[in-house]
């Protein structure tokens, strides 16, 4: 064996004893392997770059441009993503999915929301029936811009558009954008009160991935409406007459006039110089174009006149508490003084009864008194029987006559039948004699 190959064979053996360690280390740490060739690898780079006139090494140079080019691949995707282009990853580093071919595949990228970040209406409560200018600023959330949006803007049962139109058209929101509309708006009469809701669509296109899609959404806002109180109390009735010691009534009427109702209303009374057994009643809600009337009983207690308040709470459409107060002035006289009744006879223990005497004249005077009235009608009979037979005599003899005129020629002689003052037939001549 010559010099020359003793030198060669100790410098494999000195090449594999080193080259093993290596290669167990770079099985054992395969990250800090690869970083390792990486920085070789830009180390080569820097240097086939500054010595670009060799010839021999032309070829290392067009594999790192490719590799560069590659880099500036994926600085591009990275550039894509953060203007709405979003990539499916593998691992930690790769931003594409690639097909069962090995072509890389984009993912679409998410959806453009178009949101409201700030609307004005004015700042008050809106009375129903009045007018606004509702002012809403809307802005592209997402990552790349929208066309052709429609924005309609709906006030439901409680809004109306106080002219002009409720749709509006924008060519082209950037994505970060935001854009700002108004339109006049009013409250109807009948709407409740409270916060009542409008509905603001928006409808656009984007484009993503190369392909043309379209999305729409809806967004409410609130606006508070307050309707006007008109619950209206009568003035309280007074009681024609109040006696102390005596239970009298004050009444006074309501009506609710408004769109809403009214909520939790509640009445008392109270004054010096009157008794009430409830001196407060609750009464309760109150719809709208409701009426009833609040009534309490009470005693007064002193003479002259009593001043006595009447207080009615309650909660407006708003849900604010108002109190109303009513003062009232009752003259109240004292009682009439009881008249006693007359003193009751008192029975005398010495009293003896009526005297029999007493009795006997009675009776006597009750007999007297019989006997007279029968004596008077039996007269009055025989007087209406007298005058019976007077009647009938003049009858009979006007008849006797008539008939003796007519016949004068017959020699015929018709005995007249005497009749007494008794009533009784008289005789003949010779019965007479």
């Amino acid at each position: 064996m010559t010099i020359r190959e003793k030198k060669h064979h100790i410098i494999g053996r000195y090449a594999s004893m080193i080259a093993t360690p290596i290669l167990l280390l770079a099985c054992a740490t395969p990250t800090a392997f690869a970083m390792a060739g990486t920085d070789t690898h830009e180390s080569a780079t820097s240097t086939v770059t500054a010595d670009s006139a060799n010839s021999s090494e032309d070829n290392s140079n067009n594999v790192l441009k490719d590799d560069a080019i590659n880099q500036d691949d994926t600085d591009d995707d990275s550039s894509n993503t953060s203007s709405g282009r979003v990539h499916q990853t593998v691992d930690s580093t790769n931003t594409n999915t690639t097909d069962s071919e090995g072509v890389n595949q984009q993912v679409a990228g998410p959806v453009p929301n178009i949101i409201i970040t700030n609307f004005d209406y004015g700042g008050n409560t809106i009375a129903a029936g009045g007018n606004f200018n509702l002012s809403f600023t809307f802005q592209n959330m997402g990552k790349v811009a929208v066309d052709n949006m429609v924005v309609t803007v709906d006030g439901g049962e409680s809004f109306a558009i106080a002219g002009g139109t409720n749709t509006f058209y924008f060519d082209r929101l950037a994505a970060g954008y935001a854009m700002t509309q108004s339109l006049p708006m009013q409250a109807v009469t009948g709407a409740q009160s409270g916060a009542q809701g409008i509905t603001v669509s928006f409808k656009y296109e984007y484009v993503d991935g190369g392909a043309r899609s379209s999305n729409s959404s809806d967004i409410k806002i609130s606006v508070p409406i307050s309707q006007p109180d008109r619950f209206e109390l009568n003035d309280p009735v007074p009681p024609d007459e109040a006696t102390v010691g005596t239970e009298t009534t004050i009444s006074m009427n309501y009506v609710n006039k408004g769109k809403s109702d009214i909520s939790n209303v509640e009445a008392s009374i109270e004054g010096e110089g009157i008794e009430a057994t409830n001196t407060k009643q609750y009464v309760g809600n109150v719809a709208s174009g409701a009426t009833g009337s609040i009534g309490f009983a009470f005693t007064p207690t002193t003479v002259g006149e009593i001043n006595a308040k009447l207080r009615v709470t309650y909660e407006d459409p708003d849900g604010k508490t108002q109190t109303k107060e009513f003062p009232v002035t009752i003259t109240a006289t004292d009682a009439e003084p009881v008249i006693p009744a007359d003193d009751p006879v008192v029975p005398d223990d010495n009293y003896q009864g009526i005297a029999g005497w007493v009795w006997a004249v009675i009776a006597v005077v009750v007999l007297a008194a019989v006997a007279v009235t029968v004596t008077l009608v039996r007269r009055r009979r025989k007087k209406a029987k007298q005058t019976d037979i007077d009647e009938e005599w003049d009858d009979w003899t006007s008849a006797n006559s008539a008939a003796g005129k007519i016949g004068e020629s017959s020699s015929d002689t018709v005995d007249v039948p005497a009749v007494d003052m008794a009533g009784n037939a008289a005789s003949s001549g010779e019965d007479r004699a």
